[in-house]
């Protein structure tokens, strides 16, 4: 299940890296600005290039053994073909741009240097002519079905998410919350709902990521945005931010805020989701007596590890 998460945060960063530089590409073609080194460095059939490693993390994840049976099949199938058409279609753009902008210059220096008696050579620059008209008229037509496509597989991505209350999942997309904004359909908040049923439950789900691997400062800055979300019981979130200013004080050497935001959070009694929030807590407090001099800060510290000891065995 973890590798199936993970996987899921890996397709949407390259997804994300994919529509910028895509749209950037296209934007730069209508301007008459384009280089072919940034078309051959995203549209590459290699793992340099984000738009096939989001192929190939696409074929691992929703084509092989377990990590496909917990897929929803039709949504992933849908996607995965999706990608595999946008790499297909990009792979395209890649040589009508390599005919243009690589191709046509070589052509016409060649042209200028032959000789205009030879009839060998006007007949194949006639072929190169047919080769440039035929990569012009298929290039808007291919951008806009690209642009078209690249778009179409946001929406899959996005129907791919859908009832996924994945902790880590959730926090990277709100750390994108603005390049989602860029997409077409990007609506982070509505994303969040289709996700959790509440934003303020995403927010939660995310703060509980970021406190399990210790970083306290971003779980409180979620925590903040789910308590202004107000849809949820305001006891939850005050009982992990008690938990994260807890700990983000003791980071900071601040022992007695830190045994202040901790004794209110046992108060409220940590559940068993919290087993590991209390193992880290009690390692804390109980290296006070090591960290400060004062007899009265000491004497608290040991009684909350003692208190904590419950909770660490839940």
């Amino acid at each position: 299940m973890e590798t199936a998460r993970s996987g899921l945060v890996d397709i949407v960063r390259e997804y994300l890296e994919v529509h910028e530089r895509m749209t950037e590409l296209f934007t730069r073609f209508r301007s008459g600005s384009l280089e072919f080194s940034s078309v051959r460095e995203l549209c590459a059939d290699d793992d340099r290039s984000p738009l096939f490693r989001l192929k190939e993390r696409c074929h691992t994840l929703f084509r092989r053994g377990e990590a496909r049976q917990r897929t929803p099949m039709r949504r992933a199938a849908l996607f995965d073909l999706a990608v595999g058409s946008l790499f297909h279609e990009a792979m395209k753009f890649r040589e009508n741009v390599y005919q243009l902008i690589v191709y046509a210059p070589k052509v016409r220096e060649l042209r200028e240097s032959a000789r205009a008696d030879d009839p060998d050579d006007a007949e194949l620059f006639r072929e190169f002519d047919k080769i440039q008209s035929a990569a012009e008229a298929r290039m808007d037509e291919a951008v806009q079905e690209t642009e078209s496509l690249l778009v179409h597989t946001g929406e899959q991505l996005w129907g791919l998410l859908r009832g996924r209350r994945d902790g880590l999942l959730t926090r990277y997309l709100i750390e994108q919350a603005e390049r989602i904004g860029k997409i077409d359909g990007g609506d982070l908040e509505a994303l969040l709902a289709q996700m959790h049923g509440d934003p303020a439950e995403a927010y939660v789900a995310a703060a509980r990521s970021y406190l399990d691997s210790a970083h306290f400062g971003h779980a409180l800055g979620v925590l903040s945005v789910a308590e202004g979300a107000g849809a949820l019981e305001g006891a939850r979130v005050a009982h992990l931010e008690a938990y994260a200013r807890g700990m983000q004080s003791f980071l900071a050497g601040e022992y007695t805020a830190s045994l202040d935001q901790l004794e209110t959070w046992v108060d409220a009694g940590p559940d068993t989701s919290e087993t590991g929030y209390a193992s880290l807590a009690q390692a804390a407090v109980s290296r006070m007596d090591h960290l400060v001099q004062d007899p009265p800060v000491i004497a608290r510290s040991l009684a909350l590890a003692a208190r904590m000891e419950p909770f660490v065995g839940v």
